[in-house]
């Protein structure tokens, strides 16, 4: 359980510094793929090496009376609790154009603060399904980037991967520019297990649906747009009405895979609705707001529990080397 931002972030890049021979692997790892992001997008002090490019916004959860049913997690039983929200491009590129390409998948980071004192932690973005499924593989697909440059002989490095891995060439497409960070569909590629008072188990994905529908742009009109429209957009957004998204869960039946999140479940699968998420406000100042802020797969609260799904584990280590260094 998080009950320090900074605390627990101290103690978990400690961790990684003094990992266990078994785990050196994973931390190699870690280390490997934020320095092929540092390759990719360069070096940015005190940035994240991934989705740099951010703004932070507060809000609240309110809880519907399905979701204290299937989970029994102390987010799901009471009141709303207050909620601290990250918006986000991609890549690690502070300035990126908010309508370029490369600035998809947009992400959505949630901290919810629960009644006990502790935080518990979700994020998202707008891809349907990851490129890969491992974070060995994501590394890989990273320095396959990096090595196919416009002067790179065919077939690519990344070309190559894309052919062993289809996603790889297909993930991408699936997101899209919004006309505003309030309009857009943010998946949970991960899965995760619901845990019930009488300890039935559930297996299920993020789904968080703008109340208002989704409003995507053309690349001409997205590319047109100003440099920071999504970003310079939510604050007068929402401090003129609130934006509320649906946070929905998505059951998986027998048979749907929870160890690769390459591989969606059907449209056909029932969804859960657990809840309102509501925005209210950017805060004041988001720069140095976003510095403290670390958001982790892994940090749930009772009733909500990690899957199978070996990416968890290695997006954690790679947020905890990414945050150590931007820290420094």
């Amino acid at each position: 359980m998080l009950r320090s931002r900074l605390g627990f972030a101290v103690l978990l890049s400690t961790a990684l510094a003094a990992a266990a021979p078994a785990l050196a692997q994973e931390a190699s790892t870690a280390e490997q793929t934020i320095d092929a992001m540092n390759t990719l997008f360069g070096k940015h002090p005190g940035a994240r090496a991934n989705h740099a490019k951010g703004v932070v916004a507060e809000g609240s959860f309110t809880p519907s009376p399905e979701a204290a049913v299937i989970s029994k997690a102390s987010l799901f039983q009471g009141p709303a609790v207050p909620v601290t929200i990250r918006f986000s491009d991609a890549t690690g590129v502070p300035t990126i154009a908010d309508g370029a390409a490369n600035a998809n998948p947009h992400g959505l980071a949630l901290k919810f603060k629960l009644a006990d004192g502790s935080e518990m932690d979700v994020v998202t973005n707008a891809l349907k399904y990851f490129p890969v499924a491992t974070g060995e593989e994501f590394r890989d697909l990273l320095k396959a980037v990096a090595d196919s440059g416009p002067d790179a002989a065919h077939p690519t490095a990344l070309e190559r991967f894309a052919a062993s891995h289809p996603a790889a060439a297909t993930a991408g497409g699936t997101a899209k520019t919004p006309s505003s960070l309030a309009r857009q569909t943010y998946n949970g590629v991960n899965a995760f297990i619901l845990v019930d008072k009488d300890g039935k188990r559930q297996p299920f994905r993020y789904r968080i649906e703008p109340v208002q529908g989704e409003e995507i742009l053309s690349p001409e009109d997205a590319a047109k747009r100003d440099p920071d429209f999504l970003m310079g957009e939510i604050g007068p957004h929402v401090a003129k009405e609130p934006a509320q998204f649906r946070v929905l869960a998505q059951l998986a039946q027998a048979g749907d895979p929870t160890n690769d999140a390459t591989k969606p479940w059907p449209d056909d699968r029932k969804t859960v609705d657990l809840g309102t998420l509501t925005v209210s406000k950017v805060v004041p100042d988001s720069v140095e707001a976003e510095k403290a802020l670390l958001f982790m797969p892994n940090n749930l609260t009772d009733g909500i529990e990690v899957s199978d799904d070996p990416l968890i584990d290695a997006r954690v280590q790679a947020y905890a080397v990414s945050f150590s260094r931007r820290s420094q």
